[in-house]
């Protein structure tokens, strides 16, 4: 068996609805990240033709594959910022615009003292900050599995990032203050699913992705509501956003208190990321 082989039998998988998982362009990433992470292989052993080794943890991530799996959950880790996390379906899978925005956080807030993720997944923005910026990282999630997979990746990663079970709807009791807040939160509307891939809907946590259609900021107005109380003087808090409500989030963050924001657009041209601030 070949590169060429497994691009050959990913591109040929079937989803849960009867069409094609992946295209050809997609079949030949998945192919490159299954060899390097699983087997080691360099470029030149992928595209010199080395035959492959079919080890136990080969044929593993190769079978969650064609089952129509995200490749990084079948290899147990994603790329994110230059380094790897672990990730599993508890978590979301890390993406460029995520990294995007951490790259604004950390350009914009090099002298901030503490900073607040919430939402965490795999940990992936809380850690990046804490790494690249010298601010005091706290990091925020419900669900048990994020929580245990955002605390491996802090160990793993020699990150020092304080992790906490704690709801954002829950925060009466919570006197801290913060430099900076930033959330990517679950913002997908229901009737978005029609247009989405079927190996997102069929293997990443829904409560992680989806929102109401009858409330699309339902978590943007609870993190805002607290930021608002929360920050510290010229505290800023950012968000990765629904292209489709940019302008809805705009007026919430006004009806808020915050009357300065600013968006910014991802590498693929939507208007993704958004700062909201006082004076």
């Amino acid at each position: 068996m070949t590169y060429q082989d497994i691009c050959r039998e990913i591109a040929g998988v079937i989803d849960s609805h009867g069409k094609r998982a992946f295209d050809e362009r997609e079949a030949r990433a998945i192919a490159r990240i299954l060899l390097e992470d699983v087997l080691g292989f360099t470029l030149a052993d992928i595209y010199g033709g080395k035959q492959i080794y079919v080890s136990e943890e080969f044929e593993r991530a190769f079978i969650l594959i064609k089952q129509g799996a995200p490749v990084q959950y079948a290899v147990g880790k994603a790329l994110f910022a230059n380094r790897y996390f672990k990730v599993n379906k508890g978590v979301l899978i890390p993406r460029p615009e995520t990294e995007e925005l951490c790259q604004w956080v950390a350009e914009d807030c090099k002298t901030a003292g503490t900073i607040l993720d919430i939402g965490t997944g795999s940990g992936c923005i809380a850690i990046t900050l804490a790494l690249e910026t010298k601010a005091k990282v706290t990091a925020w999630d419900i669900a048990e599995e994020a929580l245990m997979t955002a605390k491996a990746n802090a160990e793993a990663l020699k990150a020092n990032v304080i992790v906490e079970r704690k709801n954002v709807f829950e925060t009466n009791d919570d006197e801290r203050r913060w430099d900076v807040i930033v959330s990517n939160p679950p913002y997908i509307c229901e009737k978005e699913k029609a247009h989405m891939e079927s190996n997102v809907l069929d293997h990443e946590p829904s409560i992680a992705l989806f929102v109401p259609d009858s409330d699309p900021l339902l978590f943007y107005r609870a993190i805002t509501r607290y930021a608002s109380s929360s920050l510290n003087k010229g505290g800023r808090l950012f968000f990765e956003i629904n292209p489709l409500y940019a302008k809805e989030m705009e007026a919430m963050a006004e009806e808020e208190g915050f009357i300065n924001h600013e968006t910014r657009e991802d590498q693929y041209g939507k208007t993704r990321m958004m700062k909201i601030w006082k004076e």
